[in-house]
């Protein structure tokens, strides 16, 4: 916005914060002054889900008017009032404002003289056992001219700095204890800075992620995986395969067609539909959806089309383009199903779950968790109106969308084998301990954890101690190099399992790199123990439920990958010899 000098900029308030409980509450909840009417600003989907609850205030401030201790209001303070204070400043609560969408800013210097920027101030601080609030703040607010190209101000910087006092005046030095006191007066301050910051880099203060080497040495770390990887998997395409492809279409004497050993030796039972091949074909599928998601998510955040300005824009278009891409999941699913040779009945059967089975969960535990927030009373609780929208996106869109890929994909002929499956299956060969199923995925999951786990914990600390997070170019290299970490390392262990003369792949192929969504869950408590400091029950629950909600996406994204890319590598290898 641009503003005339003596114009009116509003200040707005929004939820009450805390990294300990992640329990968001309205600003209005504690005893602040209040306008005559308050007013709620219009959220979009992703600031409803967000627990963001944005409101007018009383503060008086015009453009480049400074202020010097102006009184806001006076307060009587019950001892209800007292208590709800004493409980915000236990938890460490932050008060977040906006003026012009930017989001108040709390300066702080480090140890090193280097300054850094924390979003929001907090409601107040103990010493030596007593409660002071901060009832005084100084808004320093930066504003840029250029009268080449607009003839008003921009604001584009907004710094607070709060301050508990017990006088009518900020020069005060004695603060403002609330045992000693049952009245509190508010009062501010408005300081206007020329700033040579552009409008269109103001947010770069909030951006300014600390440690970006850090990011490419993890980039790094991951290529070295990858590299690893791709070594491994080259040597068994062009070394070994080549061996013994070339080994295996040589005529052979009857003796030797006697011995066949190795991978060629399960050709008939290779394909051979494996145990809940449903849940399979349905998982894949899923995990097509999330792929589908993150890919389009990642190019909108790229070309800035989902900046931070926008609240709640990133969430929202995450739900809105899972939303879509339910036609993806019904058409990988279907296409994965009908290599099982399945009649119709299974077809239809593995659409109703690839609609409801994974998107069911995830409301269910969504659900679950609202009613957790909703009891303690938080602003975080889903409304019921945005509840019901949410069930109208699942069952009025995604369902219908799974239902039309799953129509596309049975109408399509079936993915042709380059081998048939023999009518008796062949006996599996005892498998030593380190080449059981469970042992190779376990092993294989780590990789593609390892690729990503720097990241995420950028990532964590966005989303549980409400830091901005915007490096989406690292993100979607580190994407690409997960994608290919998955598939190799699925590769890999499917031939090692093949060669083994164990033909029992199909889920082998989805865990070797799906098993990395434990991982991310074990790291999820790593974290929850080294970096939070949640002692609320409620919390620690909300906490574990969208780790685990992430976890089986993580889970679903890799296991798809893995799965798709051995499918398509078995299918090559098989097809590239002579069978009787």
């Amino acid at each position: 916005n641009e503003y005339r000098e003596g114009q009116q900029v509003e200040l707005k308030v929004n939820k009450l914060t805390s990294v300990k409980t992640q329990l968001p509450y309205p600003y209005y909840t504690l005893p602040y002054c209040k306008p005559e009417k308050i007013q709620d600003s219009v959220e979009n989907l992703g600031e409803t889900l967000m627990g963001d609850l944005i409101e007018n205030s009383p503060y008086d401030i015009h453009m480049l008017a400074n202020e010097t201790c102006k009184e806001l209001c006076k307060v009587k303070l019950q001892e209800a009032d007292k208590d709800e204070f004493r409980r915000m400043i236990d938890n460490e609560y932050l008060v977040n404002w906006m003026v012009d969408n930017l989001p108040a800013a709390t300066r702080y210097r480090r140890p090193g003289g280097e300054i850094t920027y924390w979003s929001g101030f907090v409601v107040g601080m103990i010493h030596s056992g007593h409660y002071f609030i901060h009832n005084h703040v100084l808004l320093d607010i930066q504003f840029h001219r250029n009268p080449e190209n607009a003839e008003g101000f921009r604001i584009v910087g907004f710094e607070v700095e709060p301050k508990s006092t017990s006088g009518a005046s900020a020069a005060s030095a004695v603060g403002f204890d609330i045992d000693s006191n049952n009245e509190v007066i508010y009062t501010y301050s408005v300081k206007w800075t020329e700033s040579p910051v552009r409008w269109a880099s103001r947010w770069d203060v909030y951006l300014k992620v600390a440690g970006g080497e850090i990011h490419w040495f993890a980039i790094l770390n991951s290529l070295l995986i990858l590299l690893f990887l791709s070594a491994m998997v080259a040597m068994i395409l062009l070394r070994t395969l080549h061996r013994d492809i070339t080994q295996y279409n040589e005529v052979a004497t009857e003796e030797e067609a006697r011995e066949e050993t190795g991978w060629k030796l399960v050709h008939g039972d290779v394909f051979r539909r494996p145990r809940h091949s449903t849940l399979l074909a349905v998982s894949v599928g899923s995990g097509m959806q999330v792929i589908g998601m993150a890919v389009v998510t990642l190019l909108f955040a790229m070309l800035g089309i989902l900046s931070p300005a926008h609240r709640g824009s990133l969430l929202q278009s995450m739900m809105l383009l899972f939303t879509l891409m339910g036609v993806l999941a019904g058409y990988s699913s279907s296409r994965y199903v009908k290599v099982f040779d399945g009649d119709e009945a299974r077809w239809k059967l593995t659409t109703l779950v690839t609609a409801f089975f994974y998107p069911g969960m995830f409301f269910g535990v969504f659900f679950a968790l609202n009613m957790l927030i909703w009891a303690a009373k938080s602003s975080g609780a889903v409304p019921s109106s945005t509840m019901f929208a949410v069930l109208v996106l699942w069952f009025g869109v995604s369902v219908p969308l799974v239902f039309f890929g799953a129509y596309a994909g049975f109408k399509k002929s079936a993915i042709e084998l380059p081998v048939k499956v023999n009518r008796i299956a062949r006996a599996v060969p005892e498998q030593p301990w380190y080449l059981q199923p469970v042992i190779t995925s376990l092993v294989g999951g780590m990789l593609p954890f390892g690729a990503v786990f720097t990241e995420l914990f950028f990532i964590m600390s966005s989303i549980w101690q409400h830091q901005f997070y915007y490096l989406f170019g690292f993100l979607a290299l580190v994407l690409v190099i997960l994608c290919v970490t998955c598939a190799e390392i699925s590769i890999a262990q499917t031939y090692f399992q093949l060669t083994s003369e164990d033909y029992r792949w199909w889920w082998t192929a989805f865990f070797s790199s799906g098993s990395s969504g434990l991982y991310v869950f074990l790291y999820s408590v790593l974290y929850f123990n080294t970096r939070l400091r949640i002692e609320n029950a409620n919390s620690t629950i909300l906490y574990f439920g969208y780790m685990a909600v992430i976890s089986v996406l993580f889970m679903l994204l890799t296991g798809a990958i893995g799965s798709l890319s051995s499918f398509w590598f078995v299918r090559a290898i098989y097809g590239s010899i002579k069978v009787d």
